[in-house]
Parts: structure tokens; sequence; C-alpha cells
């Protein structure tokens, strides 16, 4: 029993055969503990376990837990490949009791794992204790038989482990394995214990106290959390005295020299390992959803990412190598850990890609590293505004270009390094501040400068924990808010949504013990600051305080199908409609969606029909929505589209939704995107399109529905189609050609009645035979008529003119509202004489109107008072009169 997965596999089963339950390893983004970048021990996922507010049905676990340690005060990174023990990536192999076994079954379950199973000899182990744990002393004296001078009691912190400034605590004791006089070093509490020779391979924790703010009392139930380097232990098992050398790392390097062609000799050996260990951290990150980016775990990754990279480049590699790794990685540790298998193709991409964007920058950016540092000499230092630069300019971080430096022993200045990040800051500020927000805003921006970036975690999870490092109420930074106030919050990470793009910020619960706050809405500031509009309903919410954060599950889930959607309905118009086709704006919420596009005239119903078919046939794909993060350039270059209002950085997500054409591995629709989308795209259910209408001009809009939205409205519309059925007395299918029929009866029954209408005002009226009248020298035909319509008084002025030969027409019509319309005809032999325009003025001051319009041959007015009908009938006959 030598290899890794030997090892593993050993403890496991031996801890599995002692009562214990074995647990998977919990991802390396901790969920439970906000104050985590990453998942660094094994007791991390138990932590709420030994603090009591989380039950489990087993009181003994034993695991091999993924850490990593390369950001924060766990940060290895600048060791890893020079020492022999440094990884970003390790496993961690614990057992652990809550509240069962204490010191003594642990001491038991190590010694005869250590001695028996793994079959070390009693000869070269020693322990340490804490100075004041005279049980943990006798205990491995009893048990052990180890002799006095193999017991070291240590006095200081080292031996006695913490949880926090309050919280469970207890002493320490660790096991050491001897390498053998061959190597420097003395042993654990002597002058040279800095030394290799004797190495820590286990350490046992006896969770014996909790620390309280008056002092350290005794827990009621004491447990154990004990932590093993499996790198370590397979070094000592395999006879290696440098964890690079065992079978794991062996194997991963032979891959490397392989693929590069450069051997791992003397000279080249420490880029080797580089590689080795960041493929293991950056594999098993992005198998865990950490995607490389700018900012808190997606920077970190990218660090190492991009360190790996710049020693592949150091060992000669033109192109991108370290894509080409992950098949060897896999074979080694896919077995244990099943999610490497499932992630293989997106590990492959995302670092492929990075390394594609990062060779880009990397030749600028080493020749400007190349041109300075050759500037000076053995021992010298590099100008932190040098530094500064390829930070700035070429993605280099400090650490990277340490690194480049350390084969020439170059170090960097790093106070004027600090001194032109403080510059950048103050300019950023400035520049800002004159953006125009600065009025409203202001409070936003010292708080994002002192707290950072927001982490978003909603990708992966809509629960999680976070950190309050903000609290803003009325436009001012407060301390906290108690029950019944309202303001903003502002956490280190969180799982709520800020509204952009188009889609709406999420809303949901933040808790504590005695907390309770409802999240109404969320917005994002200065790009990556996201702020949280809270209530507090119970308790007391403060700055520093940990948090439990809970997306509405159902609302994001509405949210994310509508967005999916939009995406579909994009793709679907364009491919329809034409190129042309181009977003101009849109709004996810999570009970519509709303999109706006290029196109000059109104949709068919045919081409409707058509967008929704394709968007509908998309979604029963159910094919998975996939998500990359690349360079913007990257990223237009494969076809990805760009959507109207986002603002979009050097990297971005790209979304694919669908399967593309045949032979292809573009997907179907492929956009820029920042939004949360669904997993499959069969989860947004159905996509039903309610309306079509004009914006702007050049500028359409279409509304749709998906998912129980789309089924309840198209379950309206059957409801509504059947009772139509039912009234017209026909089955459904004809209920069409049935309601045409009655609108055909309908509309000539009403021309009927119109034509009926007219025939009677025309046919009768006072002042002679039909209506009319001497005015002077001219005839005028004056009617006052009801039960005909306004817009038919054009009609009836013809139809007088016809009657009266020569002469004038007058109609006032009176409505059931009493306002009256009013129109004069005037003859063609006439309009020399007389005018209609201003005929029907006259009328119209009589009906209590102003002005009228039209020609001198036929004018039309109206007033708000009908009773005066005849009065205007007057004041145009007087008119004519007078002419």
């Amino acid at each position: 029993m030598s290899g890794v997965n030997e090892i593993r596999s050993t403890f496991l089963d031996y801890f599995g055969r002692n009562g214990h339950e074995v647990v998977a390893s919990s991802p390396l983004v901790p969920r439970n503990d906000p104050t985590l970048m990453f998942t660094n021990a094994g007791m991390v996922q138990f932590k709420n376990v030994f603090t009591g507010m989380e039950k489990r049905p087993y009181s003994r676990a034993a695991t091999s837990q993924k850490c990593v340690r390369a950001g924060g005060k766990h940060n290895d990174l600048d060791n890893v490949g020079y020492t022999a023990r440094h990884h970003t990536f390790f496993e961690m192999l614990g057992n652990f009791s809550f509240g069962d076994y204490f010191k003594e079954r642990a001491i038991e379950l190590a010694w005869t794992l250590i001695t028996r199973d793994f079959g070390l000899p009693k000869s070269r182990l020693m322990v340490t204790v804490f100075s004041e744990d005279d049980d943990a002393h006798a205990l491995w004296k009893k048990i052990a038989g180890l002799s006095d001078d193999k017991i070291v009691r240590i006095p200081t912190s080292d031996n006695f482990w913490r949880m926090g400034d309050t919280g469970p605590c207890g002493p320490c004791s660790e096991i050491f394995y001897d390498h053998g006089e061959g190597i420097w070093g003395g042993p654990p509490g002597s002058p040279e214990a800095d030394g290799d020779r004797f190495i820590e391979i286990w350490n046992l924790v006896f969770m014996q106290y909790e620390e309280q703010a008056g002092g350290r009392v005794d827990l009621p139930r004491p447990s154990i959390d004990t932590g093993m380097g499996l790198e370590r232990i397979a070094a000592v098992l395999q006879n290696k005295h440098n964890n690079y050398d065992i079978d794991l790392f062996q194997a991963l390097i032979r891959a490397s020299v392989e693929v590069i062609g450069v051997p791992a000799d003397a000279v080249h050996v420490a880029s080797h390992r580089v590689i080795a260990d960041h493929l293991r951290a950056s594999s098993f990150l992005v198998a865990d959803g950490v995607l490389p980016s700018n900012e808190g775990r997606g920077n970190v990754l990218r660090r190492i990412m991009r360190r790996a990279m710049r020693h592949a480049s150091l060992l000669g590699a033109k192109d991108p190598v370290m894509w080409k790794l992950v098949p060897a990685l896999v074979r080694e540790m896919g077995a244990a850990y099943p999610e490497l298998v499932r992630a293989e193709p997106l590990i492959t991409e995302t670092l492929r890609l990075e390394e594609k964007s990062f060779h880009r920058t990397l030749e600028r950016g080493l020749a400007l590293l190349d041109a300075e540092a050759g500037k000076l000499g053995d021992g010298q230092v590099l100008s932190g505004e040098v530094a500064f630069t390829l930070y700035d300019t070429y993605g280099f971080p400090l650490d990277l270009t340490q690194d480049a430096l350390r084969a020439r022993n170059i170090t960097v200045d790093e106070e004027s390094y600090r001194q032109a990040m403080e510059r950048q800051k103050v300019k950023a500020r400035a520049a800002w501040a004159g953006s125009g927000d600065a009025a409203t805003e202001a409070v936003w921006f010292p708080i994002r400068e002192s707290a950072g970036a927001t982490e978003f975690l909603g990708y992966e999870t809509e629960t999680a924990e976070g950190v309050a490092v903000a609290l803003v109420r009325d436009a001012k930074p407060v301390e906290s808010l108690s029950a019944g106030e309202s303001g903003f919050l502002v956490l280190n990470q969180t799982p709520f949504y800020g509204e952009s793009g188009g889609q709406v910020g999420d809303t949901g619960t933040v808790g504590a013990a005695g907390l309770k706050a409802v999240v109404t809405d969320t917005h994002k500031k200065l790009g990556d600051l996201f702020v949280h509009a809270v209530t507090v309903e119970e308790g007391r919410l403060t700055i520093g305080q940990a948090l439990e954060l809970a997306v509405d599950h159902r609302r994001r889930s509405a949210i994310r199908a509508n967005h999916s959607a939009t995406h579909l309905l994009h793709e679907a118009l364009r491919l329809t409609l034409g190129d042309h086709i181009a977003q101009k704006g849109s709004l996810v919420s999570p009970e519509r969606l709303r999109f706006d596009f290029s196109h000059p005239k109104p949709i068919t119903d045919e081409e409707l029909a058509e967008v929704e078919d394709l968007a509908n046939a998309i979604a029963l794909q159910n094919g998975p929505v996939v998500t990359r993060l690349m360079s913007q350039e990257d990223a237009i270059t494969s076809g990805a589209r760009a959507l109207f209002g986002e603002k979009y950085g050097d990297e971005v997500r790209v979304v694919s939704m669908g399967q593309g054409l045949p032979g292809s591995n573009k997907g179907w629709s492929v956009e820029l995107c920042g939004g949360t989308h669904v997993a499959r795209t069969g989860d947004i259910g159905l996509v039903r399109i309610v309306s079509e209408s004009a914006v702007a001009a050049g500028v359409r809009r279409i509304e749709a529905l998906t998912a129980d939205a789309a089924r309840h409205h198209l379950g309206q519309e059957s409801r509504l189609l059947h009772g139509l059925a039912d009234l017209l007395r026909v089955p459904i299918h004809e209920a069409g050609e049935r309601l045409t029929h009655v609108l055909e009866e309908r509309r000539k029954l009403e021309r009927e009645l119109t034509d009926a209408r007219k025939k009677l005002a025309m046919g009768g009226g006072g002042g002679g035979a039909n209506g009319v009248r001497e005015a002077g020298r001219f005839k005028v035909l004056a009617k006052a008529v009801s039960g005909v319509e306004l817009r038919d008084l054009k009609a009836l002025a013809d139809e007088g003119k016809k009657q009266v030969g020569s002469g004038v027409v007058a109609i006032v019509a009176t409505g059931e509202d009493g306002r009256a319309g009013l129109v004069v005809g005037v003859t063609e032999d006439l309009t020399g004489s007389l005018n209609a325009v201003d005929l029907v003025r006259r009328g119209s001051e009589a009906l209590g109107g102003k002005g009228g319009g039209g020609r001198p041959d036929l004018a039309q007015a109206g007033g708000p008072d009908g009773s005066k009908a005849e009065a205007a009938l007057d004041a145009i006959l007087a008119a004519v009169a007078a002419a």
C-alpha cells in the first residue's frame, strides 16, 4: 500500500470500520463560513455541527477534504514549486467526533492506523502535546508506550486551537515523523525545529472548552477534530522526502514533460512542479463553480492559472498547454472525485481560453519586464511603478512579477507599488465624482474602496452566508439597523442578483440568531458593489454580523426562465425577420419578459407564430445552458452577440443555448450576458408571446410569458374560447367561421340601419317641403336631427345638396350626451358668394362651440349644447340672408 488513491481509501475504510460515517468532501467554496475564501481544513463543513447550530444523523465522521490555501492569511502561492511541502491544493484526511469519543479513543485510533495499517515504525514517531495537557501526555504513554523524550510539551499557541476569539477551542497533539539523520533539523520545540528532518503528519485537536467573553468554560460534550495531509503521509509511506516525488505528482509531472517536451531536470523541475500543483487547484476550483475573474475567488483562480502558464512559458511552451494535462489529472483523481469527471469539458475549455488570453498579454508584458530588469543587477530592486504598470496594463499581479524575477535574484519595491495603486484609486475616485451621480451616490464610493467588490455567488447557489460590511440609511453610513427600520446592506459575498442588463434585482431574506430581515430589492453600484434594500423585522442588524442569506427561490426561478427565453426569442426573431434584428432594450421580471428590437414594420401573425415555434423547439430540446468566461475579443470572434444596455469589461460571460447546426459545436443562441439563467432549456417550460407593438420609429416590442405564467395564460384563453363557442352554439373548431358570419351580418344590419336613418333624417323638416327655406335670395335646407352618427353628417350634407339643387345645406345632429355636431354645405355655383367655413362658425357659436373648419363648399363644427340646435340653424339662416 503506497499509492495516493490506496492511502486515501485505506484511511476512510479504517474509520468506516470503526463506526464513522464516511462523508464526501464539501466544495472548495464554503457555504457555511462567509469569512473563508476557500475551504482550508476538514472541519469547515462541520463547523455548525461543532457549535450546535446543525444536527446530523451521525456522531462520528471521516473525510478526505479538498482544500485550497492561496488567498487571505492562508496563502502558500509564492512557495509552491520551490519547497518540499507547499501546495495550493491539497487533501486533508480527518476523523471527527461530535460529542462521542474524546482523547483516549482519538489517540488509540490514530496510533493503531499509522503503526498497524500504515505500518510506520514506532521508532520514527514522536508527538507533541500542549504544555498544560497532562491527560494527553499520560494517554500517549499508556496507549503508544512512548517515552517522555518522545512526548514534547509545547507551551505556545501552536498546540492550542481556537475557532475564533470566541467559540470552541482546545489543546492539540501533533504526530511527527523522523526522516532520519541525513536531513538537517531538530525535533519540535528545539532550536532546529524549522528543519526538514521532523515533519508533522497528523494533528489531533481536542475541543474541550468554549471561549466566552467572560472567560473559558468546559464544553458539555467535548469533541475531536483531526487533520492529516494526504500528500505528506503519502511521501512518508513512499519513502520520499519531497511531496512532489509521490506517485500522484510524478504522473502529472510526466504528463507535463510529455506535452511541453522539456525534461524535469534540476533546472526545470520547479516549473513542472508549479504546473502540476496549479493544475490540481485550477481544475478543482472550476469543478466547484469558480471561474477566472478580476475579483474575489475568481481572481485567486486567475493568479494560480497564470502562474502555471507563466512557468509553461518559461519551459518554452508557445501555445496553450495546461488544458492538455486535464485528462492526466482526471485519470489520477477522477475515481475519488467524480465532480472532476463531470466538469472535465468545462475545465478544459476554461484553461484553454484563459491561457490563450494570457499569451496575448504575456509577450508585451514580458518585453517590458525584461527591458526594465535588464537594467538591474543581481540583488537589486525593480521599481514599484514598473510592477504596477505590468499589473494595470498587462494584467500581471504582483506575485507573478516577483516570481518571474526570482531566477534573477531581483525583488520588487512593494511600497512604491502600493503608492502607485493608491494614486490610481484617487484618480478613479476623481473620475467617478465627475460622472454626474456624485450628489446622490457619493456614499457608495468609499464603501467600495474600503470593502472591495461584492463577490456574487448567485450563479451557483441561492443560499449562502455573508458578512455585513456596510449599512446605509438616509444616504449615510450607519452601524446598525433596528426592528422596523429600512436601509441598505452591503455584504462581502451574496447570492442576490443586483438589477442590471434588464434583469430585476432579487428579493429574499436575511437572518441570524435573533435577527430576521427581508430583502425587498438588490441593486448594483459602481459596477460590482451589490446593495441590498432591507427592512429589519426582528432583532438588530449590525456591521460585522455573519448572516444567512436566502434568495426567493420561486421568484428567481421565474426570472431565470424569462431571461433565458429572452435569448431564445432574440435568435428566433433574427432567423425569422433577418440579421437587422438587434436588441434595443429589455425587461426581465418574474411576471413576464419584454424585448425591444429594431424592425421597420409590424410583425405579421404568421411571423410571430414562427418566432414562438422556434423558441419553443429549442426549449423542448432540454439541452444544457452552458456559461463560459472569456475575453470580450474571443467572445465576439466566436460569434457571441452583445446585448443592448450591457456594459462589458475585458472579460465577459458567454451564455450558449440549444443545439446549433449539425457538425457545429456552436450553440443555437450565443450571447454575452451577466444575468442568471436556467440550467437546461426545458426549465423554461413554454414560451408564449402575448403582444407585439410599436415603441418608436423603427423599434418594435414583444411581450411574452414562460413556464406557469404561460400555462395559466393559455388556460385562460382556452376557457374564453370554449365560452365563446358555447355562446355561438357551435363546436370550438367552428367558432371562428361562425363569428365571422355573425360579424358580417351585423355590419350589413348596421349599414341598413344607417341608410334608414339618413332617409328618415332627410325625409322631413320645418320651413317648407323637405325642410327647404328661403333666406334672402338663397335656398337653405336646414335640419335638426337625432339618431345620426356624427361621422355620417357629411354624407347627409352631400345628399342635401342634391335635393336643394342650388343653395345651402345646414344640418345639426344632437347626440345622447347632449353635445351637437354641425355641418354646412354650399353648392358649387354659390361658393363665390357664400363660404361654408364662415357659416359653420356662426352656427357653432350658437351651440357654445368655437371655430370649425373645412372647405368653402363643406365645413364642419360642433358645440357642447345640443339644445340650441334651432338657434344654430337660425344663426346660419340669418348669415345667408345677409349675404
